[in-house]
């Protein structure tokens, strides 16, 4: 699964934290959101 920049964008708002983290967390559980959380 492709990981967008509006996905990335979500998780930062949603938490706070870095693009660069957002973006490796969504990498690392395959664009899993609730995952990407934790």
């Amino acid at each position: 699964m492709a990981i967008t920049a509006a996905d990335v964008n979500r998780l930062r708002t949603t938490t706070g934290a870095g693009m660069m983290d957002c973006k490796k967390a969504l990498e690392e559980t395959n664009g899993d959101f609730e995952a990407a959380i934790d």
